[in-house]
């Protein structure tokens, strides 16, 4: 019997793709762990050399890497949380139906929208001491006798920063969460009412059972994206004053302008890391979920 040849155009149709693929995203990775563990200089380009483990114990004995791990979590904890808050409210609200609802929609996107150097300068101006809206307006309420340097003191530069990317963000949990909730019957709150079931009882019972996939996806994005984010705060504070808002994202780029890539990839590999132990329970209890 003859047998059947296998059939070849399916694969040559996504061959470039999968090239691309290969190319943009697996060859870096494979490069990156190559690097980490070189001593991969490239302002001494000749100790260029494989130095095994020491990068990894320079990293894990090195303080500095602790404290942006710490603002890290910091920075996810409070910026994707009070995201996701806001980002709920905001969606409730824009699916009332109101005048100019689609106007309000639209606007409402801009800080999404907006590139992140722009975001960063925006509010690094309104953060400014001598002539920020902000201190303008503390100063005529009377809440401060002075004006504050938000972003040169250690302990406002944080909060300040992880507030301009909670109003980034936003837009992004609010739009998602919007499409998700045109999307829920309106017959399920119709018997709700019908039961005599309160607000909270239809969100806890209805809404939010109703949105949990959407959560899941939604938030896991948004922690991998703002784990990563280096524009908002490098433009802002450049991880300063000192390391007060030197996440590792921000402690990475900073050795990867030094021209240290061994050490700046091994950081990398251990920010990847950090997220894993994030994204792996996050995406197996989401499985489990639409299994049940």
């Amino acid at each position: 019997m003859k047998r059947k040849r296998p059939y070849l155009w399916p694969y040559l149709l996504i061959a470039p793709a999968l090239l691309i693929v290969l190319t943009v995203v697996f060859y870096p990775i494979i490069n990156t762990i190559s690097m980490s563990f070189q001593n991969y200089n490239l302002l001494q380009p000749k100790r260029i050399g494989f130095i095994g483990l020491d990068n990894y114990i320079e990293v894990l004995t090195n303080e500095k890497f602790w404290v942006s791990l710490w603002k890290t979590i910091v920075w996810v904890v409070a910026g994707v949380g009070l995201q996701f808050v806001f980002g709920f409210i905001l969606a409730g609200l824009l699916n009332n139906k109101f005048p100019l609802r689609g106007l309000v929609r639209s606007v409402s996107l801009i800080p999404w929208v907006t590139p992140g150097v722009l975001i960063a300068l925006m509010w690094t101006w309104m953060y400014d001491g001598n002539s920020g809206v902000l201190n303008d307006l503390l100063l005529k309420v009377g809440l401060v006798d002075k004006a504050v340097p938000f972003l040169a003191q250690a302990k406002t530069a944080f909060p300040a920063v992880i507030l301009t990317i909670i109003w980034q963000g936003i837009p992004f949990f609010a739009l998602m969460i919007l499409a998700g909730l045109q999307g829920i019957p309106g017959e399920l709150y119709e018997a709700a009412d019908i039961d005599g079931a309160s607000g909270s009882q239809k969100l806890f019972r209805i809404t939010i059972p109703s949105l949990k996939n959407t959560l899941f996806v939604t938030t896991l994005l948004r922690i991998i994206w703002v784990a990563n984010s280096v524009d908002v705060i490098y433009n802002m504070t450049s991880g300063g004053p000192g390391y007060a808002t030197s996440t590792l994202s921000i402690y990475t780029f900073v050795e990867a302008q030094s021209l240290n890539m061994g050490y700046a990839s091994t950081l990398s590999l251990m920010l990847t890391l950090v997220l894993l132990t994030v994204a792996i329970p996050y995406l197996r209890n989401m499985f489990k979920a639409q299994e049940n």
